[in-house]
């Protein structure tokens, strides 16, 4: 599948700004890991761009909807099993599939932790992801109330069965999103 035709259908399903930046700095992190692991970005960043897709129009994370729903659609419209696999394994616990494969293992490991960096970023006076650090994440991290719903465990968890320790983990996934800061709309204003 093209970016063009995985881009097509997130716009069709999702009109919210805030996930549609979601689901692309998903993508750059996914594009980031892939040459790490001798895989190819494009399918990467396919994962991390359409895994919520169907979010938006099917938000109980349950049988009946995302990301079941969505997968069901992908499947109709000719999207590759490897691609399906790797979004219902993000949702583990409602789809029974775990994450195995490295692009999976990858996909539950940036997913939340993408929220939490944009989260650091929009707090900053800039609201630019260029400014964020990795000592500022990790003093963010430690509060526990700062973007409360992240779980920090599962990101933790995430990154040690991928093998990278975790503060490697988080400027991988800063560095890629630093990256795409003006796609994700991260560059920020001036202070």
């Amino acid at each position: 599948m093209k970016r063009e035709e995985a881009w097509a259908i997130v716009t069709e399903f999702t009109a919210s700004e805030s996930l549609r930046r979601h689901m692309l700095a998903v993508e750059a992190a996914m594009r980031a890991y892939a040459p790490r692991f001798g895989s190819d970005p494009e399918v990467w960043g396919t994962v991390g761009l359409l895994h919520d897709f169907d979010y938006e129009r099917y938000p109980d994370v349950a049988v009946e909807g995302h990301p079941v729903v969505g997968s069901n659609i992908l499947r109709e419209r000719g999207v590759s099993e490897d691609v399906i696999k790797a979004i219902l394994s993000h949702a583990e616990e409602i789809t029974g599939v775990k994450p195995e494969t490295l692009m999976e293992k990858t996909l539950v490991a940036v997913d939340e932790l993408t929220g939490f960096l944009i989260a650091v970023a929009l707090v900053r006076p800039s609201k630019s992801i260029l400014d964020v650090e990795l000592k500022s994440v990790k003093k963010k991290w430690k509060d526990k109330l700062f973007a409360a719903p992240v779980n920090r465990q599962e990101i933790e968890h995430a990154a040690a069965a991928l093998g990278v320790e975790l503060d490697a983990h988080i400027q991988t996934v800063l560095d890629a999103m630093k990256v795409s800061a003006e796609t994700l709309g991260l560059v920020g204003q001036p202070a």
